[in-house]
């Protein structure tokens, strides 16, 4: 293994990993580097003081002289020092980074360099997928921005700056793109150093407020590996701690203040929004999940944070993200009950308003009941597609699947619109499969009522557990349709058990709700069920979901 540097060569890449405790992984994401050929010159992997056998396995690649270590002998507390430490020793023109758990996609760094020569751009940004190990589900980072599948337009773009596209302030990683060394170094650009959490959020807001020419690619890039169950989470995993939604709040306060020292309010303002439409939502969902005391200090400090807000970033934020602001700055205690589920399922990634639909005395709908009344401003005014319908499912198993469904009419809303069918869609949790069944919808007190029906054994799958989860869309009758996610009107509390299936064969089955209020479904049957019930295994695969 050499320590020295190599010499430069015109477009090659410098790829940087971080490592720390990670001796299982580490070697595979070296490989994953190396694997990308001539164009990367070196990897420097700067191990953060490991304590276990992460050394050793470096030093397994003593034989390859394009393995650059770098051993700290002090922890640095977070990532962003050492990923500092790895820039400061790079070489090559360009710089890419690359952290121990996760992996580079083959052809990856070629791409991105075909795309910085030809564009002269200081950033290449790339497609991030997360992978769920160990189901192997995989879903692209950021789709909005990425997908085209999904309606992205950038990809194929170059920005001078991101000021016409201040949407791109949601792109917080900084993996998945390959960076200039000498606009970095030109403009200062690094990681907030020592134990400060979400570093990609103000290193990401420091590259966005120095106006690269950024070149937007549908290049598959990085694997981001998320292992829920591994011993150790990694940051981006432990939202069960109040300390890391501080530390976030922490990294967004301090992504205004670059973009703000930088003469960009228009980044600022979409970075309050930003906050507003995708961080507050995810963590404001599993409040139920939490104690008492955390959810009143989660509320406090979420409260403080938000009384910064310009009134602009809030009035650009989407309909239910404003009145969830407007709850949270008005109601000076942490909800409980019934009206904290409100805000909760408000929060979903498809938004929906349960029942009751209270107003004011006054008429108008609010979202929260008085003393502290707060308006659903807007929502005369959403589009079909934009409407928080709920709709609840209730399953019945057996050789057949019934999905019995409600769709409550939203304080008038849905009904003014005519609704005249709806479409179930069942996708199979870990291999994405979708199974759309039609039904019409037939009117009943306070909304509509659907029953769909599917043969059990379309969602049985060889050799495993089988996980659906369900979306309805709703059309109406002008042409106009709306997707909602399915929920569990019964919330948290899952059942599970076995049932005949057909020829009386056993499934186990169990119906649950995710932590969104997502209505799930999970299946095992024929001889792999049985076997799961004899030795217990399926209560442990439920255990880990």
């Amino acid at each position: 293994m050499s320590e020295s540097a190599p010499p430069q060569v015109p477009d090659r890449v410098s790829v940087v990993v971080i490592a720390y405790n990670d001796a299982v992984h580490v070697g595979d994401a070296i490989r994953s580097a190396l694997a990308q050929g001539d164009a990367v010159g070196e990897v420097v992997v700067v191990d953060d003081a490991s304590g276990d056998d992460t050394p050793g396995v470096l030093a397994g690649f003593a034989d390859e002289p394009r393995v650059r270590p770098l051993i700290r002998t002090e922890n640095s507390g977070g990532c962003g020092t050492p990923r500092n430490d790895g820039v400061a020793a790079a070489v090559h023109p360009y710089v890419l980074f690359l952290d121990s758990d996760d992996l580079l996609v083959p052809g990856a760094v070629d791409g991105l360099l075909a795309v910085a020569t030809a564009e002269r751009a200081d950033v290449v940004a790339g497609v991030c997928v997360r992978r769920e190990l160990p189901e192997g589900r995989e879903t692209v980072w950021a789709p909005s921005l990425y997908d085209v599948s999904h309606g992205a337009t950038l990809p194929g773009t170059v920005l001078e700056g991101i000021e016409e596209h201040p949407e791109f302030v949601l792109d917080t990683l900084s993996v998945n793109k390959l960076y200039r060394r000498d606009f970095l170094d030109a403009h200062a650009i690094r990681f907030p150093d020592g134990a400060f959490h979400y570093e990609d959020f103000v290193f990401s807001a420091r590259v966005q407020a120095a106006a690269p020419r950024l070149a937007v690619t549908d290049v598959p890039v990085y694997v981001w590996h998320v292992r829920r169950q591994a011993a150790t989470l990694s940051i981006s995993l432990r939202r069960a701690s109040l300390a890391n939604w501080e530390h976030r709040i922490a990294a967004h306060a301090a992504v205004v203040d670059v973009f703000r020292a930088a003469d960009r309010p228009a980044l600022a303002l979409a970075a309050q929004t930003k906050f507003l439409d995708y961080d507050l939502p995810m963590y404001l969902r599993e409040l139920p999940q939490r104690t008492g005391s955390y959810r009143t200090d989660w509320w406090k400090a979420t409260r403080a944070h938000l009384a910064g807000f310009d009134a602009a970033a809030v009035a650009a934020a989407q309909a239910p993200s404003r009145w969830l602001h407007a709850a949270l700055t008005a109601l000076v205690d942490a909800p409980e009950g019934g009206e904290l589920t409100r805000f909760v399922e408000l929060a979903a990634p498809t938004p929906r308003l349960v029942p009751p639909y209270p107003r004011a005395e006054d008429g108008t709908p609010v979202l929260a009941a008085a003393p502290a009344d707060v308006p659903l401003d807007g929502l005369a005014e959403l589009a079909p597609a934009e409407l928080p319908v709920a709709v609840d499912g209730e399953v019945a198993v057996g050789g057949t699947t019934r999905l019995t469904l409600t769709v409550h009419d939203l304080y008038g809303r849905v009904g003014a619109q005519r609704p005249t069918a709806l479409k179930v869609e069942f996708t199979e949790r870990v291999s994405a499969e979708e199974l759309p069944v039609e039904a019409p919808l037939v009117p009943a007190a306070g909304g509509w009522t659907a029953t769909v029906r599917v043969p059990t054994a379309r969602l049985l799958r060889p050799g495993r557990l089988a996980a659906w989860s369900l979306h309805a869309e709703l059309r109406y009758e002008d042409g106009s349709t709306g997707r909602v996610e399915v929920r569990a009107p019964r919330g948290f509390a899952g059942r599970r058990g076995v049932v005949a299936g057909r020829l009386g064969r056993p499934l186990l089955v169990q119906v649950v709700a995710s932590a969104r209020r997502g209505l799930v479904l999970r299946l095992a049957g024929g001889a792999v069920g049985a076997r799961q019930v004899l030795s217990g295994r399926f209560k442990r695969l439920l255990a880990m979901r």
